[in-house]
This record gives C-alpha cells, sequence and structure tokens, in this order.
C-alpha cells in the first residue's frame, strides 16, 4: 500500500457509526506523517456535510489525525488567534483513498486564550441510543473526551503556539516550494 509523504494532496472523510458520511474535505496537504499522526492542511478546501450543505473553509487549519487515539484535532489559524475543534472520532486509517475515521459526536472547543467548552453531549446520548453504540464504544468516546480535556489544561502538543507555528511555517514553505517547481516548469 502507498503511504502518505509530505506534499501529497489527500481527502478526507469522517463517517457516522451506522456507515453514512458525516463529513468530507476536498482536499488537504501533507505536511508531516509522524509515527502516531497524520499532519495535513486544509486551506480553502471544500467540505461537504452530510445533508449536502458545502462551504469553503476561510482559513489555514493544521489538522492532526492520530492513528492510535479517539480523536482529531483542528487548529483553526484565525488573526485573533488558534481555535480549536477536537473531534471525538475513532483513530484515523489511510487506504490510498482517504484519510477516514467515525465522529463519535463529542467535540471540545478551545479558544485562544485556552479556555474550553465541550460540546454535543446530547447528540452523544442520542446516538449512543439510536445507533446502539457498544459499550466499549461509549467508554473510549467518554475516556478520549477526559483525555483531549487534559490536554488542553495541561496545553500538551498540538495545543501550544509554537507547535502550531513550526507546522504553519512548514506549510508556507511547502506552497512556495510547489509555486517554484510550477514557475520553473
Amino acid at each position: 500500500m502507498n503511504e502518505l509523504k509530505v506534499g501529497d494532496s489527500v481527502f478526507v472523510q469522517s463517517f457516522k457509526h451506522n456507515g453514512s458520511v458525516h463529513r468530507t474535505w476536498s482536499k488537504a496537504m501533507v505536511i508531516d506523517v509522524l509515527k502516531d499522526c497524520y499532519v495535513v492542511v486544509t486551506d480553502h478546501s471544500w467540505v461537504v456535510e452530510a445533508d449536502k450543505r458545502r462551504w469553503l473553509t476561510r482559513e489555514p487549519a493544521i489538522c492532526f489525525y492520530y492513528k492510535n487515539h479517539w480523536f482529531n484535532i483542528i487548529s483553526m489559524v484565525r488573526k485573533s488567534g488558534i481555535y480549536y475543534y477536537c473531534n471525538v472520532a475513532t483513530p484515523s486509517v489511510y487506504d490510498e483513498e482517504a484519510i477516514k475515521n467515525i465522529d463519535y459526536d463529542l467535540d471540545v472547543k478551545v479558544f485562544p486564550d485556552g479556555s474550553y467548552v465541550v460540546l454535543d453531549e446530547n447528540e452523544f446520548a442520542y446516538h449512543c441510543q439510536k445507533m446502539n453504540y457498544p459499550e466499549e464504544i461509549k467508554n473510549r468516546c467518554i475516556e478520549a473526551k477526559k483525555e483531549l480535556v487534559k490536554m488542553v489544561e495541561n496545553q500538551e502538543k498540538p495545543f501550544d503556539f509554537s507547535y502550531i507555528n513550526s507546522f504553519i511555517m512548514k506549510y508556507f514553505e511547502l506552497i512556495c516550494d510547489k509555486k517554484d517547481e510550477k514557475n520553473a516548469d
């Protein structure tokens, strides 16, 4: 199987427990492949929601799709600071078509000042019953939410400006390199 490498463009797909498509990103640029994580940037990428609504991302977002953790983290780089949107989800896999995971409703939104809010607990409870989540899945999701909150409170990576900044710089270097390659042709 072909592995992702820095500079590749990749599709991202998120599903629900019942197999339905939750959300897709039309393109993301791979900026690093770590032992436990795909790091990609979405920048002016089309996003399609389950209800077919489409929207264009407004700013670069450094996205961390973990291979062994039950969450992914999207850090949105805005003029007012870095905002994080953390999704409780299965570990992400790459299958040569896309980076894929199953979204389990619970989210943690983190603001530039480090404050945070846990979102969608009612949606999680509803889907637990409606989609009959197994106990193991419920427990993993609750533990993942706790792990995310702890990471935020302890300002662990990637909840660290210098860490995100290093990926922003890497992204801009890759963009410049790609432009130079096009101009050389």
